[in-house]
């Protein structure tokens, strides 16, 4: 008994003192975070303060710029080919374009420019408006103008006819007697041109419209009023037109009569 008490004493000592790993897991540890990257900053302008003296101003003058648009056209074309951080403003009034920018952009604006504002070619058309009875030539008249590539040009020849518009009752005055006052507006009678041409290479667009118009010898009564009758025939269209070469735009009956107009173009570059 005492050498198996003295035995279990022994054990329980020995298991007592016996050190005891416990299974544990470890602790989750974050990972290293490895250091963040610095967002690179927005390039910022070379023209932005306190370096904006590295930018010049400089001021462009448009030579053959005649209508807005076409001063507009020149800015859009800027805006589009230099940086977006570059200055272009468009002085209307003085024809004039600022911009404010590097010396190389500056240097490349106004190249540009030179490319850009150049002046428009100019033609001569002569119109021909033949009047024919048949087969039977009545008469030619020749109507000649100097257009711009790009811009409309109009030509009228004619006269103006008067047309009763309203009247109405006037009092006396000392100088004049109580009556009836008639109102009057004019009609323009006769023949009418716009002609716009574009160049295209040798050759050019022509956009025209021709407009005939004449008093027909009856007259119209209205409320006892004899108005006139005008009469009007129009062509309008687009034709290629070639150096020289004479081009039949097309032919205009005239209304109450047996005869007909053919309009007849001819485009000639101007030096």
């Amino acid at each position: 008994m005492n050498f198996a008490r003295i035995s279990f004493t022994l054990t329980l000592a020995v298991a007592l003192c016996s050190p005891i790993a416990f299974a544990q897991a470890a602790p989750a540890t974050d990972k290293p975070v490895p250091a963040a990257i610095a967002a690179k900053p927005a390039p910022q302008s070379p023209c932005a303060r306190p370096n904006s003296e590295l930018c010049p101003v400089q001021t462009f003058y448009l030579n053959n710029v005649s209508q807005q648009s076409d001063a507009n056209e020149v800015v859009t074309a800027l805006r589009n080919l230099l940086p977006q951080d570059d200055k272009i403003y468009l002085i209307a009034n003085q024809n004039a374009i600022v911009v404010h920018a590097t010396p190389e952009d500056i240097a490349l604006a106004q190249k540009l420019i030179n490319d850009l504002d150049r002046p428009k070619k100019s033609y001569r058309l002569t119109y021909t408006v033949s009047e024919k009875d048949g087969a039977k030539l009545v008469r030619t008249q020749r109507y000649a103008m100097v257009v711009a590539s790009g811009q409309t040009t109009t030509l009228k020849q004619g006269s103006k006819i008067p047309v009763v518009t309203g009247s109405y009752s006037g009092e006396a005055t000392e100088h004049a007697p109580a009556g009836v006052q008639t109102q009057f507006t004019y009609l323009d009678v006769g023949m009418n041109f716009d002609a716009t041409l574009t160049g295209m290479g040798n050759n050019a667009m022509l956009k025209s419209s021709v407009e005939q118009s004449s008093v027909a010898p009856e007259k119209s009564d209205i409320g006892g009023v004899q108005e006139p009758i005008v009469r009007q025939s129009s062509l309008k269209g687009v034709a290629l037109l070639a150096p020289g070469k004479p081009q039949l735009l097309g032919s205009m009956d005239i209304p109450g009569s047996t005869t007909r107009l053919d309009i007849e173009v001819l485009m000639d570059p101007l030096p």
